[in-house]
């Protein structure tokens, strides 16, 4: 347990911090998942629409380096690729 006054608020912080961390991540992996989901579906035109949205949702959280900006990379390359190949 944290001793100090200063140690005790940057544990609170963490705590808050890792909170909204977490909800970006919940964010960042939900609208994956709508880019595969709209692939599933066969739909090209909103699965274009949708990934241009995911794009900038990764962009966004990779600049906050919550995620790997390699990662991050890999995810958008792998979901272009798959909507490519829906032709």
């Amino acid at each position: 347990m944290a001793n100090t006054a200063q140690a005790r608020k940057r544990a609170r912080q963490s705590v808050k911090q890792n909170a909204h961390n977490a909800s970006l991540r919940s964010k960042l992996r939900t609208s994956i998942k709508a880019v595969r989901k709209a692939i599933e579906a066969g739909d090209k035109d909103v699965a274009k629409k949708v990934f241009i949205a995911t794009q900038s949702t990764i962009d966004t959280i990779t600049d906050k380096k919550i995620a790997h900006k390699n990662t991050a990379a890999r995810q958008k390359s792998r979901l272009s690729a798959a909507i490519k190949a829906m032709a």
